[in-house]
C-alpha cells in the first residue's frame, strides 16, 4: 500500500468509527423528513380543547341588530372544535361583559357600518386567550366569501351563477424537446428536489471542508505534522486527508440514501394503501351506479388523498440513478475544489481562530450558491440560475437545483468541464501554499505572504 492510500486509509477510518458519526448516519434522512413535516404540521396543530364565539352585529348607526335580522347567521362555518353562536339584541357594552364573565372562548362584534368600508374591512373579536391563526384565517375567509357574493347579488349576479365562480386552475407542463413532447410530471416535486439536492452539496460542502481545516489545524498545533511530513510529501499529506474526509462524506450520503429510499417506501405502502384503495371503491362506484360524492367534505378528502398519491407517482417518475450520478460527481469535484481551500487555510494559520480572516473569501461562493439557488428552483431557464450553474464555484449547488428540469446535455457538458479544471487548479495552488505554510509557526500570515508562497518554487 502507498504512503496516500496509508493517509487516506487514516483518515477515514478515524471519522467513521466515531459515535458522532453512526448516529448522525441513522438519523440524518430522520432530521431532514422532520424539517418538512414538523413546520407544516405544527402550522395545522390546533387546541383540541373545543371553542365557541359569540357572534355579534350592530347596524350602521350603531345599534344591536336583531335576532330575526341578523345577516351574519350561518356564515361563520362551524367545526367539530369550534362553534359559533349568533347572539341578537346586544350592544357593544354588553359584548364586552358577555366576552369577560361568559364561558365563550370570545366575541366577534361586526359593525355594518365596516361593510361601506370598500375593500378593507375590519372586525373585532374579544378573546380571553390569543386565538390561534387557524381561527383568525376561518373568520377571515368566511367573512371574505360572504362579501364577495354580497357584492355580486348587488350586481343582480344570479346565486347559481356566484356557486360557479370559484374555479381551481392547475397547469399541466409538458416539455417540446426535437423528436417528441413529454410530460415534466409534478413541477413542485422537481422544486424540492432540486431544493434538497442543492442544500445537501452546500452542507456536505461545508462541514467536511472544515473537517479537512480542523484536521490540518489540530496536527500543526500538536507538532504531530513534523513528525509526518519526515516520511511523506506536503501534496500527498494535503491530498491524502482530503480524499479521506471525502469519503467519509461519500459513506455518509450513501447511507442516507438507503435509508430514505426505506422510509420512501415505508410511507407508500403503509401510509397511502388504504386511502388509494378507498379512492378506487369511490371511483368503481360512481362509474357503476352513477352516484354523485355524498359531501363536499368527503370530495376534497379524497382529492387530497389523489394529490398526495400523485405526488408519489411523480417520485418514481424521476431518473433517480441520473440524478444520483450527477450529485455524486458534483459532490466529490465541489468537495475536491473547496476542500483543497479549506486545507490551504488550516496549513497557513497556527490555530482556528486565525481561520476567520481567510474563511470569508472561501465561504461566500457558497453562500451566493444557496441564495441563487432559490432562484434557480422557480426560473431553471433564467439567465442568473444559468451562469451561476456554470460558474466552477457555485455550479455544484446550482446545478443540482436545475437538474430536475431536463437542462441541456451541453449546458450540464459545460459545467463539469469547468468544474473538473478549476478543481485541478485550485487544487495546484492550494498545494503551494501548503508545502510551506504547513511548517510555518509563530509568524502571523496576511495575503501578501501567501502571494509569496504561491510565487515561491
Amino acid at each position: 500500500m502507498s504512503k496516500l492510500q496509508h493517509i487516506i486509509a487514516r483518515e477515514y477510518i478515524t471519522r467513521v468509527r466515531k459515535k458522532t458519526f453512526i448516529i448522525m448516519s441513522i438519523i440524518g434522512p430522520l432530521l431532514f423528513a422532520g424539517l418538512m413535516v414538523v413546520p407544516v404540521w405544527l402550522t395545522q396543530l390546533e387546541d383540541k380543547e373545543p371553542k365557541k364565539i359569540a357572534v355579534v352585529e350592530i347596524d350602521e348607526f350603531g345599534r344591536p341588530v336583531p335576532d330575526s335580522t341578523m345577516i351574519l347567521r350561518n356564515v361563520f362555518e362551524n367545526k367539530p372544535l369550534l362553534k359559533f353562536d349568533y347572539l341578537g339584541e346586544i350592544s357593544v357594552a354588553q359584548a364586552e361583559e358577555l366576552a369577560i364573565i361568559s364561558d365563550y372562548f370570545g366575541v366577534l362584534i361586526v359593525r355594518h357600518r365596516a361593510f361601506l368600508a370598500g375593500d378593507k374591512v375590519s372586525v373585532e373579536l374579544i378573546a380571553k386567550k390569543q386565538p390561534s391563526f387557524g381561527i383568525e384565517m376561518q373568520i377571515e375567509q368566511n367573512l371574505e366569501t360572504f362579501l364577495y357574493n354580497k357584492k355580486l347579488l348587488t350586481y343582480n349576479v344570479p346565486p347559481q351563477v356566484i356557486n360557479n365562480l370559484n374555479t381551481k386552475v392547475s397547469i399541466a407542463i409538458r416539455r417540446a424537446d426535437e423528436n417528441e413532447i413529454k410530460s415534466s410530471g409534478d413541477i413542485n416535486v422537481k422544486r424540492g428536489l432540486g431544493y434538497i439536492s442543492g442544500f445537501l452539496i452546500y452542507m456536505f460542502i461545508f462541514f467536511f471542508g472544515a473537517q479537512v481545516m480542523r484536521g490540518v489545524v489540530e496536527e500543526k498545533s500538536n507538532r504531530i505534522i513534523e513528525v509526518i511530513i519526515t516520511s511523506v510529501k506536503p501534496f500527498q499529506l494535503m491530498m491524502g486527508k482530503i480524499i479521506g474526509i471525502g469519503l467519509v462524506g461519500l459513506t455518509q450520503f450513501v447511507t442516507w440514501i438507503i435509508l430514505s429510499l426505506v422510509i420512501f417506501q415505508f410511507a407508500e405502502s403503509y401510509m397511502l394503501n388504504e386511502k388509494l384503495h378507498e379512492i378506487q371503491n369511490q371511483q368503481q362506484t360512481v362509474e357503476l351506479f352513477n352516484t354523485q360524492p355524498a359531501t363536499q367534505q368527503n370530495t376534497e378528502i379524497s382529492m387530497e388523498d389523489v394529490e398526495l398519491s400523485g405526488m408519489f407517482e411523480s417520485l418514481r417518475e424521476i431518473d433517480f440513478l441520473f440524478v444520483l450520478c450527477v450529485f455524486v460527481f458534483y459532490f466529490i469535484t465541489g468537495f475536491l475544489l473547496y476542500a483543497s481551500m479549506f486545507a490551504a487555510i488550516g496549513a497557513a494559520v497556527d490555530s482556528e481562530t486565525d481561520t476567520q480572516q481567510f474563511m470569508l473569501p472561501v465561504t461566500i461562493p457558497l453562500v451566493i450558491g444557496i441564495i441563487v439557488m432559490m432562484n434557480a428552483i422557480t426560473n431553471p431557464e433564467g439567465s442568473l440560475a444559468y451562469w451561476f450553474s456554470i460558474i466552477p464555484f457555485t455550479s455544484p449547488i446550482v446545478m443540482m437545483a436545475r437538474i430536475g428540469f431536463d437542462i441541456p446535455v451541453s449546458e450540464l457538458i459545460l459545467s463539469a468541464s469547468l468544474l473538473i479544471l478549476t478543481f485541478i487548479f485550485m487544487t495546484w495552488l492550494s498545494g503551494k501554499i501548503y508545502r510551506i505554510g504547513i511548517l510555518m509557526y509563530g509568524k502571523k500570515t496576511s495575503y501578501k505572504e501567501i502571494i509569496k508562497w504561491i510565487r515561491y518554487k
